[in-house]
């Protein structure tokens, strides 16, 4: 699935948060975003998953403008692993998976077998299987994470909305996670908090600053000393491994 921006503008009060942002993401691409807190990462993922209606232009989905798809057809589409997960009641780890099968229902449908067996699926995928009885509330905020992203792998979206989803996460499971996310062949747009998790597993990457577009590129392509230092005003040196795969050291 392809998802495009075209010209997003969105103010809270007299600020202006977005100012024009366009960018793309192909079929089965994963494209990260980057940039410092409050470049406005956040609120265009936002728009882009119904959250927020952007004051001007629009999302497209395969070309159609998003708010001209029904929400549950959206939903069909796109799921969402966000940053901030907190429920008003007491569900256990399974009931908050099979949310992810609602857009496939229809109301009042009840849950089927092959809806459990993709629960089950889901929370195996992320190590959480054995948790599947316990309260959501109860578990870290690394497992609730994981249990959000079962949540959306669920869903069975040619899509994959995430904002900074290893937040919490300890570096066995960040990794574990991008992995998941990145085998499933999905088209995934994610925001990016750690700039060595984006080189090793995006394709594209678009940083953001003051809620412009600041660059766009591979993570080669992108990720200079230079750049680096025009977005986060720190200083650094690139690496290559045996493998050739680059890595960004981070001087003082």
């Amino acid at each position: 699935m392809k998802i495009n921006t075209d010209n997003i503008h969105l103010s809270y009060g007299a600020k202006e948060i977005l100012k024009g942002i366009r960018m793309h993401c192909n079929d089965k691409e994963f494209v990260g975003l980057i940039g410092p807190n409050g470049s406005g990462k956040s609120t265009l993922l936002k728009c882009i998953y119904r959250i927020l209606q952007p004051d001007q232009g629009a999302v497209y989905l395969d070309g159609k403008e998003l708010h001209t798809i029904r929400v549950r057809d959206s939903a069909r589409k796109m799921a969402v692993v966000a940053q901030h997960n907190h429920y008003n009641f007491d569900f256990t780890v399974q009931e908050i998976v099979m949310m992810g099968r609602t857009p496939h229902k229809k109301a009042l449908e009840w849950d089927h077998a092959e809806d459990h067996e993709i629960v089950k699926e889901a929370l195996q995928t992320v190590g959480m299987w054995e948790f599947a009885d316990r309260s959501f509330s109860t578990l870290s905020g690394g497992e609730q994470q994981r249990v959000i992203l079962a949540r959306a792998l669920a869903q069975q979206t040619p899509c994959l909305i995430l904002d900074e989803p290893t937040n919490h996460l300890d570096i066995t499971h960040q990794l574990q996670l991008m992995r998941i996310v990145k085998d499933r062949n999905v088209t995934v747009i994610s925001a990016v908090h750690d700039l060595n998790l984006a080189a090793m597993f995006c394709d594209r990457i678009y940083a953001m600053k003051d809620g412009r577009i600041a660059g766009e590129g591979t993570p080669e392509e992108l990720l200079t000393p230079e750049f680096i230092r025009e977005i986060y005003d720190v200083e650094t040196e690139i690496v290559k491994d045996q493998k050739g795969k680059m890595h960004i050291l981070f001087l003082e």
